[in-house]
């Protein structure tokens, strides 16, 4: 390795700057060598679409990847659940670091927590996923609340509850523990009332499939338990999105005692948006030793879920 500087290419929103910042710091660790922020603006970023409408994922990707491929810069920090299931062939996962919490959470006014706020209440999210799960909680538990489609950074989704247009946001934990903001969650949402977007929480760090010296350097930073549970969720997702267009939530958690783990859990469900009908399934297996395996759990339980009617919740996807 020689001291050159090692350019990071990462989107400029205030989160993105954040995490990049962050995997500068601990890359500069373990190479040894400096490390310089690239400022890449992407379609998603200039955008005033809703993200479902402009397809959601690989919105925030293409240009970080675009750049690793013109030479502009070394290697990218994504936000693991916005990249495509399909691992371009020349570029490489260097690194899926220790997962950030994964959980959703609200920010609501008046401090409420989710169960106190009050009948009608507007909850604000721009995710179909939150929403379908959100309403089918509603559904469940006979509670009164409307869910309304916002975009924004994080700034703007918490100002629509100062403001009074909204009772409360649904953001993730991950991206409010990383700006340093995680004081103002009013409650954390249950992963038994909303699971996560598959990979939610956790960080790729891609660079060129042809720096073999700089892969085994990244490799440093990659957490081997948090790889193996995002490549399950990402493998149900990539299963489901073949057979539905639904917005998939996953979570693939250790089951341990204290210190030995035991066992690998991983929960799906998809739903139509309005949460008047949902398939969610789980399935419990020994902790995946190898990529393989893990995607083979991911396959099955999206096997099970499409058996059980999850791809006609929102009509077949056109191919």
């Amino acid at each position: 390795m020689n001291s050159k500087a090692l350019r990071l290419g990462t989107r400029r929103s205030k989160l993105a700057m954040s995490q990049s910042r962050q995997v500068a710091d601990a890359v500069g660790r373990v190479t040894g060598r400096p490390v310089e922020l690239v400022e890449i603006t992407t379609y998603g970023d200039t955008s005033r679409e809703q993200l479902a409408q402009i397809g959601g994922t690989g919105v925030f990707v293409t240009a970080l990847r675009d750049a690793l491929l013109r030479g502009e810069v070394d290697f990218a920090v994504h936000s693991l659940k916005d990249l495509p299931t399909a691992q371009p062939e020349d570029l490489a996962l260097a690194a899926v670091p220790l997962r950030e919490d994964p959980r959703d959470v609200i920010v609501a006014r008046d401090a409420l927590k989710f169960t106190d706020l009050p009948r009608g209440a507007r909850i604000g999210t721009g995710s179909p996923r939150r929403m379908a799960q959100l309403n089918a909680y509603a559904r469940s538990h006979g509670l009164d609340m409307e869910t309304v489609p916002i975009r924004g950074n994080v700034d703007t989704r918490i100002r629509y509850v100062r403001e009074g247009g909204l009772d409360a946001v649904v953001l993730a934990a991950a991206g409010l523990n990383r700006i340093g903001r995680s004081d103002e969650v009013t409650d954390f949402l249950s992963v038994d009332t909303v699971l996560p977007a598959p990979g939610q929480g956790a960080l790729a760090i891609e660079c060129a499939a042809d720096h073999a010296d700089l892969i085994a350097a990244l490799g440093e930073l990659d957490d081997p338990l948090t790889r193996v549970a995002v490549t399950a969720e990402r493998s149900l997702l990539a299963a489901l999105e073949a057979g539905c267009s639904a917005p998939v939530g996953a979570l693939a958690d250790i089951v341990g005692d204290g210190q030995i783990v035991k066992e690998m859990r991983l929960r799906g469900i998809v739903g139509t948006t309005d949460g008047s009908r949902t398939v969610q399934l789980s399935t419990t297996g020994p902790v995946p030793e190898t990529y393989d395996q893990a995607m083979a759990l991911g396959r099955e339980l999206a096997a099970e879920m499409l058996a059980q009617g999850a791809a006609g919740l929102m009509g077949e996807r056109a191919h």
